[in-house]
Formats: structure tokens, sequence, C-alpha cells
């Protein structure tokens, strides 16, 4: 006889924040009702108030600055002009050069906040019309087409809304100013956020239209029609792919999106890691790569019970790659969606830190990180790692913006991360962290892939010419053609500069494959020569009693140095009744 509230099955408090149990209107109100407000204004003011000041002040300053250096040069004359403007200019150049970098930093703030994402969401809104309402029923080469079109409408509208808002706001703009001005600082405060809007829609309305043209011209994606049977193949790589295996920390927890409707505890991961193992020993595995979600929501707890799993089968331990996804760095709280933290909050940075400490645990000796000046690997993580180690626990242990700093610029530092080939011609990995800023966890799943992450993973793809290489990432680059999902699935977890990113890889096409998690969807798949490999969840997709599966990868070189992937082995995993009565009890457990 059981209580009459089994606590193991859960209640009501587990599906607080379950976009699988409640629809998004109730997850939205419950928002409303129990957001901060104050936190809220403190979070624009920081993320795009200061940066839109900093850059709108910024040709003010240089204009005041020329005029007076113009006035200085004016006195001068002869030969002691000409020395008098090298030590201009060299004082210029190296005290001026700080603050352009500050400056940089806050256009590609406001960039990160409000360029992209104004583009990606009239390209994904226009998109769900069309395939969603217009052609539900379109074949995927239909919905492809249109999905083309409306990048390319989707461009032209963000283009006139940007130059919209820059007409509304360029009577308020001021250029040029003396000194003298900033005597009165509050002055400048409306003119300079005007003339953040102006540079800042001046960018959009011309990328926009780049962007739409480019996504409107570029290959659309498309399901693979047939794996490669090549016999000619110079090298074979086995790559177990997993994905959002979301672990909680509690032994009959559930899981954030999914509450009761799920499974429960981690049973499942046992028995799938407990699968996996014996298929290794009968067929070598190359990799063991999980793509993102290890956690459910980046607790110490979580990280613990991931990492006790996988350290009970060292061979798998020893293969085994892992990398952030949103569910391990981006949820501010399990089961209130409405939390904000603020930009200058330590628990994000704690987040970031025990990822960063597992992923030290799991490859540190193997992956190795960039010098992204020189394009070039720089020594393995835990290398690189060492140095920050006591700054990392004294952070853990006392908290403290001034301890979270240095780690902040840490976190950017060591991605992309580079398992290089064992030899000239062998398989590499790069894992990349595409999560976007969120201090919101009802905005935890956007993505974006840093620029100069992917500018440095071409670099170290040229290093190798003859290298097959995996582009690990949490994220789905594109949108596939398949049935129209949710919109506030679709826009809310996308990757907002996912379509860039395809094209930035195209020169390697060739010899890479993209592999990722994210929205637990099997899809194998390619965008024009660049192949992807979609993860489904062998945990998320189904409750306890019902089966889930995934993939084993088969990856092949031919004889031009062109990646294959040849036909995968799927490994089924039996629901839980089931798998009681065919696998048993763990040994050791």
């Amino acid at each position: 006889m059981s209580p009459i509230l089994d606590p193991r099955s859960g209640d009501f408090v587990d599906d607080a924040s379950s976009t699988k149990s409640r629809k998004l209107t109730a997850i939205a109100g419950s928002i409303l009702a129990e957001i901060s407000l104050p936190k809220l204004i403190a979070a624009w003011l920081i993320l795009i108030a200061v940066p839109g000041v900093i850059l709108g002040l910024a040709p003010l300053v240089a204009s005041a600055w020329l005029t007076r250096f113009s006035d200085r040069l004016a006195a001068i004359s002869g030969v002691g002009s000409l020395i008098a403007i090298a030590i201009v200019l060299v004082i210029a150049w190296y005290g001026i050069r700080p603050v352009f970098r500050f400056v940089e930093r806050s256009f590609w703030a406001l960039h990160a906040l409000a360029v992209q994402p104004v583009y990606a969401l009239f390209r994904e809104s226009l998109s769900q019309f069309a395939e969603g309402y217009l052609a539900p029923d379109a074949t995927p080469q239909a919905r492809s087409r249109r999905r083309a079109r409306m990048a390319g409408v989707a461009g032209i509208l963000a283009s006139a809304v940007a130059i919209f808002f820059v007409l509304l706001v360029w009577p308020a703009t001021i250029w040029s100013v003396s000194f003298d001005v900033f005597a009165s600082p509050g002055r400048l405060v409306v003119p300079a956020l005007a003339n953040a809007i102006t540079i800042v829609g001046l960018y959009l309305a011309f990328a926009s239209l780049a962007w739409g043209l480019n996504d409107a011209l570029m290959d659309q994606p498309e399901k693979l029609d047939a794996f490669d049977l090549s016999e000619s193949a110079s090298g074979r790589w086995r790559v177990a792919h997993l994905s959002d295996i979301h672990v909680v920390g509690e032994r009959y927890g559930f899981r954030i999106e999914s509450g009761r409707i799920g499974p429960r505890g981690n049973e499942r991961l046992r028995d799938l890691l407990r699968r996996l193992d014996g298929i290794h020993k009968e067929r070598p595995l190359d990799f063991v790569l999980i793509t993102g979600d290890m956690t459910d929501a980046g607790t110490s707890g979580e990280w613990a019970e991931f990492l006790d799993q996988a350290e009970k089968f060292p061979d798998l331990f020893a293969r085994m790659l892992i990398l952030p996804g949103n569910h391990d760095i981006n949820i501010a709280e399990r089961t209130n969606p409405a939390k904000i933290e603020l930009p200058t909050s330590s628990a994000k940075a704690l987040r970031q830190m025990r990822a960063l400490s597992a992923m030290e645990y799991v490859q540190g000796k193997r992956a190795q990180v960039c010098d992204k000046v020189e394009g070039r690997l720089s020594g393995t993580l835990s290398e690189a790692l060492e140095p920050f180690r006591s700054s990392i626990e004294t952070f853990a242990d006392q908290s403290g913006f001034t301890n979270a700093l240095p780690l902040w610029r840490l976190w950017a530092r060591v991605f992309p991360m580079v398992v290089p080939p064992a030899d000239p011609e062998g398989l590499g990995v790069i894992v990349l962290n595409t999560n976007a800023q969120s201090n919101f966890s009802f905005t935890n799943a956007l993505g974006l892939v840093p620029a100069e992450d992917v500018v440095a993973s071409c670099q170290i793809m040229n290093r190798f010419p003859r290298a097959m290489w995996i582009v690990a990432i949490h994220h789905h680059a594109v949108e596939y053609p398949l049935p129209v999902k949710e919109f506030s699935e679709r826009i809310g977890t996308a990757l907002i500069n996912g379509s860039w990113f395809i094209r930035s890889l195209k020169p390697f096409a060739r010899r890479i494959v993209i592999m990722h998690g994210h929205r637990h969807i099997d899809w194998i798949g390619h965008v024009g020569e660049v192949k992807i490999v979609s993860a489904p969840s062998p945990v998320m997709n189904a409750d306890d009693s019902r089966a889930t599966y995934f993939y084993i990868h088969t990856l092949a070189s031919d004889r031009e140095s062109r990646v294959q992937i040849l036909p995968p082995e799927r490994v089924d995993l039996p629901g839980r009744v089931a798998a009681d009565r065919e696998i048993g009890p763990v040994s050791g457990e």
C-alpha cells in the first residue's frame, strides 16, 4: 500500500516550468505575476542602455578631441610640428586604442541583443507563417523554398523597420561638440542614445539586407538521401553521439522541460551507459560525444551525478567529450522561469565554472585551446586552467563580483576546444559554445556562436588540410524542413546566426560533419555539401515506460579526403519495466 501522496510520482511543482505539461500562456502568466521589475529595469540598463550611451558618446568624444587637436596643431609651425604630430599620434594610438576596444565591445553587445535577434525574429516569424499556415502539408522541398523566400522578405522588412527608427530619432542626434559640453554630461544622454540608435539602425538596415539575400540564395537543408557505402575509405571512426541527457540531482527528480510526463531519476542513463559499454567491448568506439545538456539545471548535485555515472565506465569515460548546453549554463531557477539574473550576478559565472570544471575533468588532457590571435593550438585545456585553479576554487567558495570578473573572460577564452587528429588524415573534433548570453530563464534556449570562435576554428582546420572534422555544437544551425513546430519553440531555441555559421564553414564542407542536439530531433541531412547530424535525446523523448534510442555513427574519409557518413547503428533502449527484467541491476550497485 502506497501513501496518499506518493512522493516518487511528483506533484504540480515538478511541472512549474514544463513546456510539455503546461501551455506557454500559463507559464507566461506565471512570469508576469512573479517577475522582478527592479531586476528587469537594472538588466535593461546594464545590457542595453549603458552600451548604447557609450556607443553614442563615442563620436562626440572623437569630434571634441579632433577639434582640440586641430586647434593645437594650428598653433604649431616648422619642423616642430612634425614631431608634435608624431607624438600626438603615438599617444592617440596607445591611449585611444583601449577606449576604441571598449566602444567596439559595446557595439557588439548591442549587435547580439538587438541586431541579429531582430532579423532572426522576422525570418522565423515569416517562415512559420509560410510553412505552417499557407501550406501546412507542403513537401520538404517546398518548405525549404518558402523559407528561402521568407528570408529575403525578412531582410527587406527588418531594413525598413531600422530605417524608420533612424528617421524617428535623427532630429535628436548630435555628432559634433566641443569639450565644454561635457561639463554638463546629463545633457548628452538623450543625444547619445539617439546616436546609438542611429548607428545600430543603419547597421541593421544594411546588414539585414545582406543576411536576407545570403539566406535566400544559400543552399537549403535537405535530408540525406542515402548513406555512403564506399569500400575505398582510407580511415574509419566510430562515434557514439549522445545529447540532452538532462541528469537530475535527485533519485526521483523530474526534468524541467517534461515535468511528470518525462522520465524520472537517472536510471535510463545508467542503462544507456552500460549498453554502450557492452557495445564498445565488442566493437571499439573512437569517441563518445555528448553535445550539451548533460545536466538539467547546471547544479552541483547534477554534475556530481553525471560524473558518478560516467566514471563507472572508464573505457567510455576515456573517449568522452562534452560541451555546454543551455540547461548547463542558462537556467537561473529550475521552478521559476520568471527569475532574472543581473549581468553582474555571480550565479551564472558559477554555473560556467561548474561546466568548465567538468569539461576539464572529462577531456582536459585531450582537448586543446586556441590562440585566437595566431590561429593555432596553444596547449591543453588542463594547462590553460591551471593558473586559474585557485581563483576558481576561491570564487566557488566565496562568490563575489571581483572574484567572478576574471573568470568571465576565462570562459570566453577556452572556446573553441580542439581535439586534434591523431595523424594528418585522422579525425579531429572542434567543440564550440553556442549559448547566447541569457539572464532570464524564459529565454535560456537561444543560441549565438561568437564570430571569433568560428574564425579560430577555420584557422585550425586550415592547419590540418587533410584531416576530417566533427564540429560539435549544442544548437541546431538551421531550421529543418520538417512539419512546422510551435512558434515559441522555433523562435525560442534558434541559433540566431546559424545560417551565417553554415556559410562560414562552406570552404571546409567536404571535410566536416556538424553534430548537435538541443531540439531532440532525429535528423541527418546536409546544407549544400555540409553534412549535419542532429541527435535525438535517449532520455527526454519518452517517459519511463517507453523505449528510446540513440545512434553510433561511422565516419570515413575517401581517397579525395572527403568525409563520409556510413549507415548508422541504431541502439534501442527498452522502457524501464522491460529494462528491469532484461538488464537487471548494474554491477557494483
